[in-house]
């Protein structure tokens, strides 16, 4: 299936979308509050109808999960070997803040793991794209593709860049902390919007970034793509196991990327 795919489609599908927010960004637009009371605006469903469009015009066969659309119910979906995972408009807070710190996330995944996966920043015009054993990379401004490598583990390391926010710690992200540095560690912290945290891991930027609080799949599948052909690794923060999708809850636990 991989060999079908083509990467170019993905990025110009996700900077058509990013196109269609960046419209509505420059407006007083309006924010709707959706039933989990998560923000949501006319930007999401406008960035979501053109990546489903053009997913379902280019590659029919291969179904579609959008944080925007009605998930399919699980006994429908259990079996499917391919599918897309999208996110139109990750990090909704972001853009209501009109920090910039948010992307269009478009995923394939394999059964429970993603395959390929492009991340998109609109306002910084940074594009980040990976395939399963093609490598993970980024261009900005429509620059030159430069290859990731994330480095080596954060336990390997004296002075470690946590992507976490210094403000609003978390407990649990403030014991993971302190952890480190009973064990001698030096830890910076380093903050960032949206599925941009996992790449900021993924081009070697920051270290570790612990997840400790809620998800949706489709909040990590394209990053986490990127951050495997980067040769890091997402893991279940619970069990150390990778971090699998297509679940019947499509809640992801926390988790470490690292």
């Amino acid at each position: 299936m991989l060999d079908k795919i083509s990467l170019d489609f993905l990025k110009e599908t996700a900077r058509l979308a990013g196109d269609e927010i960046l419209d509505v960004y420059g407006t007083e637009f309006s924010v709707d509050v959706k039933e989990d009371n998560s923000p949501l605006t006319q930007a999401d469903q406008r960035g979501n109808d053109v990546i489903v469009a053009r997913l379902e015009a280019e590659y029919p066969d291969i179904p579609i999960i959008s944080e925007e659309t009605k998930a399919t119910e699980y006994a429908e979906r259990k079996d499917w070997e391919w599918f897309w995972l999208v996110d139109p408009l990750d990090g909704t807070k972001e853009f209501v803040k009109r920090n910039g710190e948010f992307t269009v996330n478009i995923a394939l995944v394999h059964r429970d793991t993603p395959a390929a996966g492009v991340v998109f920043q609109p306002v910084a015009d940074r594009m980040y794209w990976a395939s399963r054993g093609a490598g993970a990379w980024r261009s900005v401004a429509g620059g030159e593709a430069e290859k990731l490598s994330g480095g080596p583990h954060y336990s390997e390391k004296e002075e470690i860049t946590v992507v976490a926010s210094r403000s609003h710690l978390t407990e649990a992200v403030q014991a993971f902390v302190d952890d480190l540095k009973a064990k001698g560690k030096s830890v910076e912290f380093l903050s960032a919007g949206s599925s941009l945290k996992l790449c900021l891991v993924a081009e070697g930027e920051a270290d570790v970034y612990p997840r400790l609080g809620p998800t949706m799949e489709w909040d990590t599948g394209a990053a986490h793509a990127i951050a495997l052909e980067a040769g890091r690794k997402v893991l279940n923060h619970e069990n150390g196991q990778p971090l699998l999708y297509n679940k019947e809850n499509l809640l992801n636990p926390f988790f470490m990327v690292e």
